[in-house]
Parts: C-alpha cells; structure tokens; sequence
C-alpha cells in the first residue's frame, strides 16, 4: 500500500519525489529479477515443466555459471529503473493526491452510501483506482522493460530515442488492457489494504505500526495481483511481441483459451505472490523513513 503522503503537509514535494523516488530504486535493485521470472513465465506459451524451467527462465544461460545466469535476470535494467522510479513517485503521491481530491468534493456521498468506516475505505479504494488508471501514461516505459526482459531481438540494437521516434503510439499498443487490469487491481490494493487495517482497529491509517502496515499491505497486493492476474497476461503477451507485430487482445484471450486452457490466466502469479509480502513492505517502509529524512533539508 502507498503510504499516506498527504497527512499534515509537513514534507515539501521535493522530499516526497526523493523519497519514494529513492525507495523505487532500491526496490527495482532487490526485486526486479523476481519480476523477470514471472514474465517470463507468463510468455511463455508451452507446458511448464521441471526440465523446461531453468531454459524458460535464463535462456540461453540455462547452462552458464551461477554468476551469468542470475546476471541474466537483468536484463532491460535501464527501462525497468525509468518506471519502476517513474511509477513509485506517481503511485506514492497520485493516490494520496485524488485520496484529497475525492474526500474534497464528494465525502458525504460516500458517507451516506457506504456510511463512515466503509466510506472512507471506498474513497481509499477509488482514489487507488483512478491512479491505477492514470497509470497508463508509463506504458512506453513499461512496454520496453519487458521487451527487453522477454524479447531482446526485438531492439536489433537501436537505442531508446530511435525506439521512440521510430515506434512512436506502437508502445502504447495494450493501452486499453493495461486500463482495464489497473483499474480493478488499483482498486483491490488501497480498498483491502483500508479494510484490513479497519478490522484491525486502525481509524487512521498513517498512524498504523510496522505490523498492522505489513498485514495490511500483504492482504492488499495478494488481492491486487490475483484479481489483475488475467489482464496482467494479456497485457504482457501484447507488449512483448515484435514491434512490427500487431496483436489484438482478442486474438491473444482465444490463442491462450485454445493452448493452454483458464490456467493459463494465472501464468506467473505464484512468484509475484511470493514476492509481494516482502516487496511492500520494503518499499513502503523505506518510503516512510526517507521522504521526512529529506524533510528536514529540501
């Protein structure tokens, strides 16, 4: 869960840009390997096997040295650090950002339609989604990260200004999925993460202690991620093909229904699972520690 940025004001924007700008780093550093795990889970298009792992996971360094092949899991680290720190910044300070807006303009609405505990964790959950929405401005950066984690023949050695000029709205192809994934996803990560902390008797969330963050943020992702998980594969199997090669969303649901059955749905979601305890909390906490650090001198 993004920590609440708009409490009492006291952090300038620099501090929150540095702050969760920072911790993104630091969380791209640890986990984006796990991240290349799963996506190359979720393209991956035949039956998943224990001999089919390792040639899934570290390609053609299946059999190279222990050293090669965990190098081999960062692969497009120079895209995957433009939105990982790009999308921490946005996240940690756009939900709050429409949190203020919603709470604003439309608190007694949702007062009086979900009264006040539910209310409040309805406008968490609403203001997480229209993030998750917005989101959608990243995709370029997103695209390339995965190209480069799942298919790197696809760059043919041009750098990114070429890619840009030359694929130009191309890397927005999977626009609409990505939308549709962020919108539910967002929703379920701010709306549970609300609701947990409510259960365990937080009635104001930025006061919540290490642990109730911890709970609250592993019950929040874990329903993110599996209620994302679907689109999440479209959207993947989308952005990752050629750039010359255009794949309707359509086509990539009926290929995967018709080779790989509802399963397929889920690809990847056990390690993004695994990691999403971990993951959260590391970034939220290191979010938390170091936006007032640099309160106190920006």
């Amino acid at each position: 869960m993004s920590p609440t940025l708009s409490g009492k004001g006291k952090e300038s924007g620099t501090a929150r840009i540095l702050g969760s700008g920072a911790s993104g780093v630091a969380e791209l550093l640890v986990f984006h390997p796990v991240d290349t795990v799963a996506k190359r889970l979720m393209s991956n298009k035949a039956k998943v096997s224990f001999s089919t792992l390792a040639p899934i996971i570290f390609r053609d360094q299946a059999t190279a040295p222990l050293g090669r092949k965990l190098l081999s899991l960062f692969p497009g680290l120079g895209y995957a650090a433009g939105y990982k720190v790009s999308q921490r910044i946005y996240k940690f300070g756009g939900q709050p950002w429409f949190n203020d807006i919603i709470t604003r303009n439309y608190k007694d609405a949702f007062t009086r339609t979900f009264g006040e505990r539910k209310g409040k964790m309805m406008m968490q959950a609403t203001a997480g989604s229209l993030t998750g929405i917005g989101e959608v401005v990243l995709l370029p950066l997103d695209a390339l990260k995965i190209k480069r984690q799942v298919n790197p023949e696809a760059f043919r050695g041009r750098g990114v200004i070429r890619i840009f000029l030359e694929e130009g709205t191309t890397l927005y192809r999977g626009w609409g999925w990505t939308m549709a994934r962020n919108a539910p996803g967002s929703f379920a990560l701010f709306g549970a993460s609300a609701a947990t902390k409510e259960a365990l008797g937080v009635t104001d969330y930025s006061k919540a202690t290490w642990t109730q963050n911890f709970v609250a943020s592993i019950a929040g992702a874990v329903a993110s991620i599996t209620i994302a998980a679907p689109l999440d594969v479209v959207k993947t199997r989308i952005q990752n093909a050629n750039f010359e090669h255009k794949v309707p969303g359509v086509t990539v649901v009926k290929d995967l229904l018709r080779n790989e059955g509802p399963a397929g749905f889920f690809k990847g979601l056990t390690p993004k699972i695994l990691v999403v305890g971990p993951k959260l909390v590391f970034s939220y906490t290191l979010a938390q520690s170091l936006i007032p650090l640099f309160g106190k001198y920006v």
